[in-house]
């Protein structure tokens, strides 16, 4: 895919962005990978040259050479991608942290916010949302709170104590800012969590962060997107989307390609969308199409239960969920189709349901509880890339056979 390209998963997450990534990052044309959205909980797995990362904060180009920016759209976690720089060293890429740069007005995600993401997420009990346990909305949550007062309700949750400023990628620079900031954060989320972690600590940590990355403006992306060719790399999935998603088990996050768009000013790219032959997700929520039998069949080789996430699940093909992401996106330019090894599949074409017949989800405010009234109407899958280019009239672009680099083909490029 000549120019610009925004890799958009079109599922629940996991359908295979990160080898994507790596696919049109492998040539030596990309400039640099920039994420749009989301924060430490991506899970983008490659595998190359007998090396396997899971890329959380690092772009996933890293193994092909190319430069990480993380922009403003982006929640920072500078610990987890200390963890992340050393566990690439190991691999062999050369003082990784050199290739990252990160906007100053990104969003930091702090220990305050993980714990505090895991104490609600444990208070939920059985109606967990199926959070990643990484602070991802708690960071976001507390950026809203600027003139709130405690015992308020935002976003459905009560704030606890009085509010400060967020604290931004750019503050790392600036300690007596930075600890302004953390102590209002410590001070907000203590009786919540408690007052375990030490903010002379943390202040120190960052400092050292804000020394070993490069720290950008926000006309980073402008200059970038003039001066070479950039690949966008989506978190999550549109199902999983903030304003598209089945609440309450979304994201807090955009993973629409708005973001990207945002982010080029205007530039054209184009829009590529990842769907695997079948159907997954992790923890609760919706998958109307979930059948035991295929998770069965297709063992997940970099996938499995976590802690707050919950258990993998998987199920056939959904057309109707595919053709709402798709719509989500404003539409896609190509697609990219990933586990074409996969055998015997089936595809969802339409849902019977007690009004009728459906093949598209109708606009309605509560889709989740109509998505558990579904039954899903199944036809045989033999040909994915054939059905996929007839369904949405795009070609599909990339294709994954199995894990690793050598598995993935970039088909004839489409012109800008």
């Amino acid at each position: 895919m000549n120019g610009h390209v925004v890799v958009v998963g079109l599922g629940f997450g996991d359908e295979g962005k990160g080898a994507v990534v790596d696919a049109l990052c492998r040539d030596g044309s990309v400039s640099a990978v920039v994420r749009f959205n989301g924060g430490a909980q991506a899970a983008h797995n490659v595998v190359a040259d007998g090396r396997h990362h899971t890329f959380s904060q690092f772009g996933s180009g890293t193994l092909a050479g190319v430069p990480t920016l993380l922009s403003r759209h982006v929640l920072v976690e500078p610990i987890a991608l200390a963890g992340e720089s050393r566990e690439l060293a190991a691999l062999g890429v050369a003082d990784p942290l050199r290739l990252v740069s990160v906007d100053a007005d990104a969003l930091l995600t702090t220990p305050f916010h993980v714990a505090a993401n895991r104490a609600r997420e444990d208070a939920r009990g059985p109606d967990r949302h199926g959070s990643c346990g990484k602070g991802i909305g708690e960071t976001v949550w507390y950026s809203l709170l600027t003139g709130r007062a405690a015992g308020e309700v935002v976003e459905h949750q009560v704030v606890p104590g009085t509010p400060g400023e967020a604290p931004r990628v750019g503050d790392c620079a600036r300690p007596r800012v930075l600890r302004r900031k953390l102590d209002a954060l410590a001070r907000f989320y203590e009786p919540l969590i408690g007052d375990g972690t030490s903010v002379d600590e943390l202040v120190s940590l960052y400092s050292a962060f804000a020394d070993a990355v490069r720290v950008v403006g926000s006309d980073e992306v402008a200059q970038l997107a003039d001066a070479g060719r950039l690949v966008l790399e989506g978190a999550q999935g549109v199902l999983l989307d903030e304003r598209y998603g089945f609440h309450p088990h979304t994201t807090w996050s955009t993973v629409t390609p708005r973001n990207a768009r945002e982010l080029l000013g205007g530039r054209p790219a184009r829009v590529l969308g990842v769907t695997r032959t079948y159907q997954t997700r992790h923890g609760a929520g919706p998958l109307p199409t979930e059948d035991r039998a295929v998770l069965d069949r297709f063992p997940e080789r970099h996938n499995g239960s976590g802690e707050y996430q919950g258990a993998w699940r998987a199920g056939h093909l959904d057309a109707v969920l595919l053709r709402y992401a798709v719509a989500a996106c404003g539409g896609v330019d190509g697609l990219a189709v990933t586990h074409l090894d996969a055998r015997d599949l089936r595809v969802a074409g339409s849902y019977t349901t007690d009004a009728g017949p459906f093949s598209r989800l109708p606009a309605r405010p509560d889709l989740t509880a109509f998505l558990s009234g579904c039954t899903p109407e199944l036809a045989p899958l033999d040909d994915p890339v054939t059905w996929l280019e007839r369904e949405f009239g795009v070609p599909v672009v990339v294709t994954g056979t199995g894990p690793d680099r050598a598995d993935y083909t970039v088909r004839v490029p489409v012109p800008l």
